[in-house]
């Protein structure tokens, strides 16, 4: 009995030719999608500490420019959040930067990256430092570390979970590599 042949004599692929491609599709989406995906959680982070870094040297200049004060900054190994006990909402912080007929930022995101909102805190007007400090949350949103306070410096930039913070002038935790000093 002999098979039966279209005009042309062309045959179907086999299961192994198709098994095949299908192995290696597989496998090159193995590849590419965890790195698809911790490129989009780099790009949230990156958003974040550019949204962080406007914010703050916005109202840095403010503190600045409005109260004649210039923030010290942060010369310690560890910093207390609880050090800013007065909270404002975006809205607030943005009425706060139009004082004085000036505009030291268009818009207050009031997210970051990861869709969670900012923290924006000061003592008031309190002459005291810390004067002001902002803080997003990280992708898990939930405000680290375990124990307060903060340790001043970078954290591995994959540790997305991590919260990133500025006070006075100056990133206290900030992922590797943001950083022209770093």
């Amino acid at each position: 009995m002999r098979l039966a042949r279209n005009s042309q004599g062309a045959r179907g692929f086999t299961l192994i030719e198709v098994l095949l491609v299908v192995v290696i599709i597989g496998i090159v989406v193995a590849i590419i999608i965890p790195n698809l995906m911790d490129s989009l959680q780099k790009a949230k982070q990156k958003r974040t500490v550019n949204d962080v870094r406007a914010v703050g040297t916005a109202w840095f200049s403010w503190v600045t420019d409005q109260l004649s004060a210039s923030a010290a900054g942060s010369s310690s190994q560890t910093f207390d959040m609880s050090a800013l006990p007065d909270t404002l909402t975006p809205n607030e912080l943005s009425e706060l930067l139009r004082r004085g007929g000036m505009n030291y930022i268009v818009t207050v995101p009031d997210k970051d990256g990861w869709g969670g909102d900012y923290e924006f805190m000061w003592a008031g007007n309190v002459a005291a430092t810390p004067t002001f400090g902002l803080r997003s949350t990280g992708r898990d949103r939930v405000e680290g570390p375990t124990t307060n306070p903060y340790p001043v410096g970078p954290f591995v930039a994959t540790n997305y979970d991590e919260d990133i913070v500025w006070v006075d002038g100056n990133f206290i935790r900030f992922p590797t590599g943001t950083l022209a000093s770093d």
